[in-house]
């Protein structure tokens, strides 16, 4: 197996957010390309990652293979590697991966293949009543916002308008974002449909904006979220997050 990148970014950028999640991963290497599916230890955050093979200059695998791997020590590696640099990995026979970045220079890193006991993640099966188009500075700016004032935010969509709010102790949020040509909205029925969720997660989700300048939300009624970022024949980045259902 040989892989090669001439735009790394994607790649390096990736596994940094992932790895905020996820400590350990399984990597599936397909004629299709790279693919992660992992669960947070706390089981509260799903995470799917794709890198297609089109993403790659040299794409040479003579089968199927899935090959598990610590994301720090991958994530410390790939910040080495400079925006005009390739990138190639490689599996030895030594049971490493193999790492080189060229540049101005040529720089080779081996870290070890691991072993994971857990089963491989299956993608729930998920039906949802709003699909939100916006741009990633929007929803970004609205967490930010929410985040002063409390630790969970209510997504909220209605016919006119997307909005998203929060209320700690004493202090209250909203954020009101009208669909336009910068926000779409796509939903079941004429009811208003409302979910909360982990701020503290989010944050880390949405530093996934690195990936593309527009991000998909998915949800419905106290129901998982699912956060999409996406470039077309090169990578997805997708997230799956637990609802927080109050209890009053």
């Amino acid at each position: 197996m040989k892989l090669t990148l001439a735009e790394p970014k994607y790649l390096k950028d990736s596994i940094t957010i992932i790895s905020d999640l996820v400590n350990e991963a399984r990597f599936k290497i397909t004629s299709e390309g790279l693919e992660l599916v992992a669960m947070d230890p706390a089981n509260v955050a799903m995470v799917m990652f794709n890198l297609f093979s089109s993403s790659f200059t040299e794409y040479s695998i003579k089968k199927d293979m899935e090959i598990a791997i610590n994301l720090s020590n991958l994530k410390q590696i790939l910040k080495r590697v400079g925006t005009n640099d390739m990138l190639s990995i490689e599996v030895t026979e030594e049971n490493k991966l193999k790492i080189q970045i060229k540049g101005n220079s040529t720089r080779t890193f081996s870290i070890p293949l691991i072993e994971i006991d857990e089963k491989p993640q299956k993608i729930p099966d998920l039906k949802f009543g709003v699909k939100i188009t916006t741009d990633s500075s929007i929803l970004n700016n609205a967490i930010e916002d929410v985040d002063i004032v409390a630790e969970a935010v209510t997504f909220l969509a209605d016919d006119k308008k997307f909005i998203v709010q929060a209320e700690g102790d004493l202090s209250k949020a909203k954020i009101e974002i009208p669909t336009d040509e910068h926000t779409k909205m796509e939903k079941e029925g004429s009811d208003p449909v409302k979910a909360k969720y982990s701020i503290e997660y989010l944050k880390k989700i949405i530093s996934a904006s690195k990936i593309s300048d527009t991000v998909e939300l998915f949800f419905n009624k106290d129901y998982p979220l699912k956060i999409e970022y996406k470039i077309v024949d090169r990578v997805v980045l997708a997230f799956i997050l637990a609802p927080r259902v109050e209890n009053d």
